[in-house]
């Protein structure tokens, strides 16, 4: 299977995309509820997957009720993912090479993330790729997020490209449903969470890692 055009632009979501972060807010999330005599479940962390912060603050609140601390929850959560920040996130298989690949074809790329521009130095800034990006858009740099287009239509405007010229890869559903209604070409690598019919309606593939989505360009 081709792409339906030939990609003048990749934009990358981060968490579970380029990092494997996405388990290191899962443990997190488990452990700070579980100080708080609270039991999460699975379900509700895999629905706040791709969410702005302040949309999965409201499924919490929904879940626990509207007393839960979620100041304290949230502030608890953020000193376990420092911690792990520090030891240093593994990138997700294939990383390296997807970007060997777009410098040999001379593609742009950038990251359009949830996530702070605080959040993407901690994530990645150890592993050395942050400068082979030619732009990063996070939280801050549009007005409504995943699953709304923006964080995707202001990647391509930073880039120069049309949309529609844009291979989008995410790994979240929210992600999936926002690169696809700014018109990009999606991709959907599944980190935590499995394809869904709806996925495969919205995508032009479905990738098992960023190898096969190499493959596709090279």
């Amino acid at each position: 299977m081709t792409l339906p055009r030939i990609p003048k632009a990749v934009v990358f979501d981060m968490d579970g995309l380029l990092c494997d972060t996405e388990v290191v807010y899962r443990d997190s999330m488990f452990a700070t509820a579980a100080e708080h005599g609270h039991d999460m479940p699975l379900s509700l962390f895999k629905s706040m997957i791709g969410l702005p912060g302040p949309m999965s603050d409201r499924q919490v609140l929904n879940h626990f009720g509207e007393d839960f601390p979620i100041a304290a929850f949230n502030a608890r959560v953020s000193e376990h993912v420092e911690i792990a920040c520090e030891r240093g996130i593994d990138l997700k298989t294939g990383v390296i090479e997807l970007l060997d690949t777009l410098d040999a074809l001379d593609l742009p790329r950038a990251i359009a993330t949830s996530s702070s521009h605080r959040a993407v130095e901690a994530h990645l800034g150890k592993t050395g790729v942050l400068p082979r990006f030619h732009a990063v858009i996070a939280r801050g740099d549009y007005v409504n997020g995943k699953p709304n287009p923006d964080p995707f239509l202001k990647a391509a405007e930073r880039l120069g490209i049309a949309p529609e010229f844009c291979l989008a890869l995410e790994d979240s559903h929210n992600g999936v449903r926002a690169a696809s209604s700014a018109g990009m070409m999606t991709i959907m690598v599944p980190d935590l969470l499995d394809p869904t019919q709806e996925m495969h309606a919205l995508c032009v593939r479905i990738a098992a890692d960023l190898h096969e989505v190499r493959g596709l360009l090279g």
